[in-house]
């Protein structure tokens, strides 16, 4: 019985493969340079801001700030960090609290302003007094509450694909409660998050490369900490959906160059559009354009074959794109 048991699984294949389990901070998933942790006091309660700071061979030409997305994290940079410590710069890329490996509060009012003081926080500790901002995704609209913020700490802005450049409630797409967003994040599989990004990031061109962080995400939920993530999720959702910035793009006065994959068409709850809607939202040829002219003196960088993550998707571009653009701006 033994041996027919075992000739039966040497010859058939393996249908389904074990989920990768993480903890709710992200506890198991290696990242690809040491973790650092920032203890601050924010709305009355003690936290922990993860990130890391990697410096260059030799000493720092200048210092870039990396922001993750809504469903990415620090290590996401993975393939940008290197070419930029590279160059010469000091690279650090924090998880936002409520994401990855940073504390995540029950209780928190989340806004773009709170997260970007945050960030500040951090600079500050780490005696940055200048630095080249890049956010990507949601990092992007908190790139853009950073520089208009902190002008004279950013000495560059670098938006990836930023959403948030258009208002999706006032062009009609339906409120939803926190509970809402809640019950919708508990059922988050990585199957689930493959088909969101698969259909929305990239366009139905699904890649080797996504799979590795499309399951570091997925692992969050798949742990004991579901309901803690879920929960840090809905919150930040609902940040996303009421605090878009596209109605100061034309106040940010630092040099800016945007980076858009052409294919993207992400929009915060395009689920719940009526169908007419959803077909306009998230029309990134269109919003990258308005973007670059509402934006004093911006520069923009189109990727016509490439979707939501430009930097995950095809670095060796990406990255040569940005180097560009922080020399310039040096």
């Amino acid at each position: 019985m033994r041996l027919l048991a075992a000739a039966l699984i040497a010859c058939c294949p393996v249908a389904v493969t074990a989920a990768d389990v993480y903890g709710p901070r992200l506890e198991g998933f290696d990242y690809p340079y040491p973790v650092k942790t920032f203890a601050l006091e924010s709305q009355r309660q003690p936290l922990e801001m993860a990130y890391l700071d990697v410096a260059p061979a030799r000493s720092p030409i200048g210092t870039v700030v990396l922001l993750h997305g809504k469903n990415f994290c620090a290590a996401t940079w993975q393939e940008t960090i290197k070419p930029l410590l590279d160059a010469g710069y000091r690279v650090i890329a924090p998880d936002q609290i409520g994401f990855c490996r940073s504390s995540k509060p029950a209780g928190y009012q989340y806004s773009f302003g709170q997260l970007a003081a945050n960030t500040h926080a951090l600079l500050e500790q780490l005696g940055v007094q200048r630095a080249h901002i890049v956010g990507h995704s949601m990092g992007g609209m908190l790139a853009a509450r950073y520089a208009l913020l902190y002008p004279q700490a950013t000495q560059s802005l670098s938006l990836v694909n930023p959403i948030g450049l258009e208002d999706w409630k006032a062009l009609g797409v339906p409120w939803r409660s926190v509970d809402a967003w809640y019950s919708n994040e508990l059922k988050t599989t990585f199957d689930s998050i493959k088909k969101y990004q698969l259909d929305v990031y990239y366009s139905g061109d699904w890649q080797p490369s996504f799979e590795h962080w499309a399951r570091m995400q997925a692992g969050m939920y798949a742990g004991a900490g579901k309901e803690a993530v879920a929960w840090s999720q809905a919150l930040t959702s609902d940040m996303v959906f009421n605090q878009p910035v596209v109605y100061e793009l034309k106040n940010i006065r630092v040099p800016t160059t945007l980076y858009i994959g052409q294919k993207d068409r992400t929009a915060i709850g395009r689920d719940q559009a009526p169908p007419a809607l959803k077909a306009k939202l998230g029309n990134y040829p269109l919003l990258g354009k308005a973007a670059a002219a509402a934006i004093p003196g911006a520069q923009l960088v189109e990727f016509a074959d490439l979707g939501h993550s430009p930097q995950v998707q095809d670095p060796a571009r990406f990255n040569a794109a940005l180097l560009r653009s922080l020399e310039a701006n040096r």
